[in-house]
């Protein structure tokens, strides 16, 4: 259940990006850069802190 989470929050943030960055400011980009840098870092690492998240918020 934490790996659909994980991965509809990060899917979500990266369409937001995309969005503010065409609508708002190029600045935008910076988070969708982190977003996918976070995916990238945890795939080694197996460190993920939405995880953590929602492992305190009681998810399973």
């Amino acid at each position: 259940m934490k790996e659909r989470i994980v991965r509809a929050v990060a899917g979500t943030l990266v369409l937001v990006s995309s969005i503010l960055t065409a609508t708002v400011h190029i600045n935008w980009l910076f988070l969708a850069g982190f977003v996918g840098f976070n995916l990238l870092q945890s795939s080694f690492t197996k460190f993920c802190p939405l995880e953590l998240i929602l492992k305190k918020a009681g998810v399973k």
